[in-house]
């Protein structure tokens, strides 16, 4: 799992053997730097972690909240097969822990979007959530786009094949992307290649393909998924590069199988799937600027649309209660996704952080005020579910805002998520229908 741990929990960065400075690539403040630091206990150190972040605890407070989906962070390396040891360095063993907790959240009917949230070779600079905190990005090369295709292939089929994936609906390509178009060549190709790749893998488990066909049945070939993996990547409907990620995954598979006790599902039980098609879901076209490639054309079957919006980093409002709600309360970011074929669109990320000293009497407002705006479309995921609370945090401070289940026991966040405090929040704000409006 990808999280900036340095500033969402800060003495247990800290505590782990971490470091906390201005700039997060001149010390220890991501998994790349702390796997390179302690590359004898790396592994072990993240487990305690990880075994205590995400718990059954957390999964029951959802359920008993009426939160329906979450969506899990994930950095490239927990599929360890891709990682290019030893010029890279990231902990092993995430894989069982995301296991677990999709078993929990699967028990709890609580569906999940993976987001592949740190990409080979970086996607975006100087940046925690990448993992690796550097101005060299190398994620838009032919090499790190194939890692990332291999990574897609796996995790589809692992969420069609492993039932502890059973509430897994949706897989993100790549979390925040450039905003600059002109710096991300090759990701249009990327788009129509990453949804190819996880209808490939669909096809060959017999799920229904729009406009697609392998030209013979997989499964009447051999009861093998992964021989029947190695069949489809020769199978003319699917692109050079398509072909390559299927053949690549194959052994990958073989490994994970072995791991996590999967062989049966993965080389010996029939295959033919009676799961659904995964929902494949990009950041929105408006996400980037400069003529960028819309996701939208490279929709085969189910797919959806994340935008991420936070009003703390600028460049959004000005400064102040009114400008904030007005913006937030005339957002037009649905209607214009829609108008270019980006739809559904979902908010994944949001939060309650400002750039000004809030009030509790505003940030009641303000959670209201987002919920209202970001429900016109197809609803909204809030970061994060958790942030430490401790004296590097100011007690609360951090959590106040940044924290879901620390905003919902302040009550800015309703304990029925679908509720607000004041349904007419927005009242006030919104243009009357002979007033110009700007959008956000």
């Amino acid at each position: 799992m990808a999280l900036a741990l340095a500033w969402m929990l800060p003495q247990e960065w800290l505590d782990m053997g971490g470091e906390i400075c201005g700039d997060c690539s001149a010390c220890i403040m991501t998994e790349y730097l702390f796997a390179k630091a302690y590359p004898n206990t790396v592994d072990t150190t993240f487990a305690k972690h990880w075994e205590t972040w995400f718990t059954q605890d957390d999964v029951q407070q959802f359920k008993e909240d009426g939160i329906n989906t979450v969506r899990i962070p994930l950095g490239y390396w927990i599929v360890e097969a891709l990682v290019d040891r030893p010029a890279e360095a990231y902990p092993r063993g995430g894989l069982a822990y995301l296991r677990q907790g999709l078993g929990w959240l699967q028990d709890a009917g609580i569906q999940v979007i993976l987001d592949h949230h740190a990409l080979p070779g970086v996607q975006s600079a100087g940046q925690e959530f990448t993992g690796n905190c550097t101005n060299d990005v190398q994620f838009y090369t032919p090499y790190n786009y194939h890692r990332a295709l291999v990574w897609t292939a796996v995790m589809t089929a692992l969420t069609h094949l492993d039932p502890t994936f059973g509430s897994v609906f949706a897989i993100e390509a790549v979390n925040e992307p450039i905003m600059d178009a002109s710096q991300t060549p090759g990701y249009g190709d990327f788009q129509q290649n990453f949804v190819q790749t996880v209808r490939a893998v669909e096809l060959v488990l017999g799920v229904s393909v729009p406009d697609m066909s392998l030209g013979f049945s997989a499964s009447a070939s051999t009861s093998n998924f992964t021989a029947a993996l190695g069949t489809a990547s020769t199978a003319s409907v699917f692109n050079s590069e398509v072909q390559s990620v299927l053949k690549d995954a194959i052994p990958i598979l073989l490994e994970i199988g072995n791991q996590c006790g999967l062989e049966v599902a993965l080389t010996f039980a029939p295959f033919k799937t009676s799961r659904p098609p995964i929902t494949t879901n990009f950041m929105d076209v408006n996400w980037q600027y400069n003529n960028p490639p819309n996701p939208a054309d490279a929709a085969i079957g189910p797919q959806g649309y994340d935008n991420h919006l936070y009003y703390s980093f600028g460049g959004v409002a000005d400064a102040n209660p009114t400008a904030y709600l007005t913006s937030v309360c005339n957002l037009q970011r649905i209607q214009n996704d829609a108008a270019v074929g980006d739809s559904p669109l979902w908010f994944g990320e949001w939060g309650l952080p400002t750039q000004f000293n809030a009030t509790d009497e505003f940030l009641y407002q303000w959670a209201d005020a987002q919920k209202w705006a970001y429900s016109q479309g197809a609803g909204w995921i809030f970061w994060n579910f958790k942030t430490e609370i401790s004296n590097l945090t100011g007690g609360n401070a951090l959590a106040r805002q940044w924290s879901y289940l620390e905003g919902r026991n302040l009550g800015f966040l309703t304990k029925d998520p679908a509720e607000l405090n004041d349904p007419n929040v927005c009242a006030p704000y919104i243009y009357n229908s002979t007033a110009n409006s700007t959008s956000a």
